[in-house]
């Protein structure tokens, strides 16, 4: 699977300096982390799911969440499970080539061997569980039975537990409860894919739910505790994982009705009028600002319940051909021993030893979702991704 490799190779070539890398379920966990971009989330119990999963492969979505827990009501467990393990047998008896790392988000750690168990040889099409509500004392159980899950199936399976729980929120307990989840993530490194981030659980405990012009960090209380998160988990320094953005609760955005209003990035200066009304009118005004306010503050990828939702937020993690051109000039070895230069573009200063971390980051993201030609921008590769 490759992002953007739903569209034609000749739309690709035009608009790529370099298109992204392809890649597999068995790709080096580095890579895949950076690689996630939108997980589309779903019920378990949609009876097509399916054929769901292989429609959303053809729309470019490369990571999905198939839900037990919050997206489905208590007594529909049972019935969800089942419908599960159905829908994987089918879809391993297709023969489907370059399906999305799937994940199942579970509620309690006995379903993890127990789901692993009943899926069979399906379970090889499973990348492995979202972890719910996750602390140190409630992750490690979550975390030891995916250890058993895995050493029973032989299959490599990853973690990604949500931190979303209340003592994360509340300032008397967070920085406690934030060295615990390190510790306990810390220790199981090797299969902790990312973290990702619950916003909707945080403000639902003040009562909160921000309105589709408002981003998550509009919300001082909950951009506070992300901060906080990326502080402690998201370092660059070797000892950080990758964070994931929060959800994006609205989809009234019509993909069609844009594709002709499409014609320059709304960062640009100058952008058409009608291009920013339109945006705003359908709440992805919004959605573009906090993707952007997301990756300005080190989260990486996003969690989504919306298919509308997956273009826009690959389209934005493509590294711009001035990244890319910085971030070169940084990781020369002759620049090894530090130093200033002025961009390639000459707009800026490059400071070797500070930006460093940067430009490593940039490069990888570089290599996932690749680099976009001088003449490219948001518009034009979120239009040559929406369906004909």
């Amino acid at each position: 699977m490759r992002h953007f490799g739903h569209i034609a190779p000749e739309v690709r070539q035009r608009l790529f300096h370099q298109e992204p890398c392809t890649f597999t379920a068995d790709s080096p966990a580095r890579l895949l982390a950076a690689a996630l971009g939108a997980t589309l989330y779903s019920p378990a119990t949609r009876p097509r799911l399916a054929d769901d999963i292989v429609k959303q492969t053809e729309r470019g979505v490369v990571s999905m969440v198939l839900c037990l827990e919050d997206s489905i009501g208590d007594d529909d467990v049972a019935d969800a499970e089942e419908n599960l393990v159905r829908q994987f047998t089918d879809l391993a008896g297709r023969g489907t080539a370059d399906l999305p790392l799937l994940f199942v988000r579970v509620r309690t750690p006995e379903q993890i061997p127990d789901l692993v168990r009943r899926l069979g040889p399906a379970v090889r099409l499973l990348s492995g569980f979202v972890m719910p509500k996750f602390t140190a004392e409630r992750g490690i159980p979550f975390l030891e039975a995916l250890q058993l899950a895995e050493a029973d199936s032989g299959r490599r399976l990853f973690a990604m537990p949500v931190l979303e729980s209340p003592e994360l929120l509340y300032r008397e307990s967070r920085v406690e409860t934030l060295e615990g989840i390190f510790r306990v993530v810390d220790k199981y490194r090797d299969r902790v894919l990312a973290l990702r981030l619950g916003v909707t659980d945080f403000c639902s405990s003040y009562g909160l739910r921000r309105a589709p012009d408002m981003t998550a960090w509009d919300v001082q209380i909950v951009a506070s505790v992300i901060s906080d998160v990326v502080n402690m988990l998201g370092r660059a320094d070797g000892t950080g994982f990758t964070v994931t953005g929060p959800v994006w609760e609205y989809f009234r955005v019509q993909e069609r009705m844009f594709k002709p209003q499409l014609r320059r990035s709304p960062f640009l200066e100058g952008q058409a009028e009608e291009l920013r009304e339109a945006l705003i009118e359908h709440s992805m005004d919004g959605l573009l600002r906090e993707i952007t306010l997301d990756q300005a503050n080190g989260l990486l990828g996003k969690t989504c319940i919306h298919p509308s939702h997956v273009l826009p937020v690959h389209a934005l993690s493509v590294v711009s051909h001035e990244e890319f051109s910085d971030a070169q000039d940084i990781l020369r070895p002759e620049r090894g021993g530090g130093g200033v230069l002025r961009s390639a573009y000459t707009n800026k200063m490059n400071e070797v030893k500070p930006h460093r971390a940067w430009a490593e980051r940039t490069m990888l993201r570089a290599e996932v979702f690749g680099v976009a030609n001088e003449d490219i921008g948001f518009v034009e590769l979120l239009a040559a991704g929406i369906p004909a």
